[in-house]
């Protein structure tokens, strides 16, 4: 049984998290640690949660406990800088949502954050959860940099044709949309539900945060070709939907490569493979990423669908957890004794 300590679960992404912690049973106990809603109780800030949860008392970020085992971290970017050196060097587990340890190279997270990093000794020790790569080693690192909810659609759905064609792959290019709540909790004039009825818009064009998170790990597996990543936002709360087309130097048989997905997540508890292009109705509230591929000649067009809120980020985080302690990774995320199915 395990202590765990929420450092900013007063978001969308705390919610998901404290829901797991009550549904994991080797989750003896949790307390969330806030900013400014320190001082309330989790029913207040989550009434919905009444009766499925045990109550307590948002603790201020200033009085974190030693206590724990293990900590969840969902702070915005350059926040975590505070916590996660004192917690590692305190022995203290470590799993954060955000993108503060995801790339592995000081100068590029510099680059693309706008933030010094003060603690780049730790971006070489950290784990890159991407729980359901079978190329994620799980060794004796103490931090977890979990993805992001558009690397995670991406990558998942396009690294088994890395790992097996990378030499092949000429051009490779995805067109991604997410749900708004991918921006978090606070309130933004632009994504009010009277601004964004009815519209779509593409966004950080050319320069969003996740582009060089993807490429770095599509590298490890030996992609170097050309690739353009290009984010929308979409009239909806919840989701993140990809679209990847790949351009190849020779035909591939589509059947075949159906059949090397299938065996690339054959052990995978959380990817299921699809006949059709996913719709995103399908992954909401779920922990599921959903993949369709289809080819044709030299072109391969990949699509995937996640809850980016779970699969995305709380969801992620609990099967990392679970790999970390060598649990099933499926506990508290989905009802026990549910087995995965490839859908092919």
């Amino acid at each position: 049984m395990i202590s765990i300590g929420i450092i900013g679960g007063s978001g969308y992404t705390g919610k998901k998290l404290i829901q797991f912690c009550s549904n994991h049973p080797f989750v003896n106990d949790y307390k969330v640690y806030g900013n400014k809603t320190a001082g309330q109780s989790l029913t207040d800030l989550f009434p919905e949660l009444a009766g499925q949860i045990l109550d307590s008392v948002i603790e201020s970020l200033d009085n974190i406990s030693s206590v724990h085992d293990l900590f969840f971290i969902a702070l915005p970017h350059g926040e975590a800088l505070k916590y996660v050196p004192s917690l590692i060097s305190a022995g203290k587990k470590v799993i954060d949502l955000g993108g503060d340890y995801r790339l592995d190279s000081k100068s590029e997270y510099e680059k693309w954050y706008g933030i010094e990093h003060t603690s780049a000794e730790l971006l070489k020790e950290k784990i890159y959860g991407l729980a359901d790569y079978s190329g994620t080693q799980y060794l004796d690192s103490g931090l977890i940099a979990n993805p992001g909810c558009y690397p995670t659609a991406t990558v998942l759905g396009l690294i088994p044709l890395v790992s097996r064609f990378g030499e092949e792959i000429i051009t490779a290019s995805t067109i991604a949309y997410s749900g708004t709540s991918g921006a978090g909790k606070s309130p933004k004039q632009e994504l009010l539900m009277a601004e964004m009825d009815g519209d779509v818009s593409a966004y950080n064009v050319n320069k969003h945060r996740h582009q060089p998170e993807i490429l770095q790990t599509l590298s490890k597996a030996g992609f170097s070709s050309p690739f353009s990543f290009t984010t929308h936002l979409l009239p909806a709360a919840i989701g993140i939907y990809a679209t990847t087309s790949i351009h190849l130097k020779k035909s591939l048989n589509e059947n075949a490569v159906k059949e090397f997905y299938k065996a690339f997540y054959a052990s995978s508890s959380f990817v299921r493979l699809r006949e059709v292009p996913p719709h995103l109705t399908w992954v909401v509230n779920t922990n599921y990423c959903d993949i369709n591929v289809s080819v044709k000649d030299n072109v391969a067009i990949i699509t995937s669908a996640i809850d980016n809120l779970i699969k995305g980020a709380s969801g992620q985080a609990f099967q990392n957890m679970n790999k970390m302690y060598g649990w099933e990774e499926s506990l508290g995320i989905k009802a026990e004794g549910v087995k995965h199915v490839s859908v092919y």
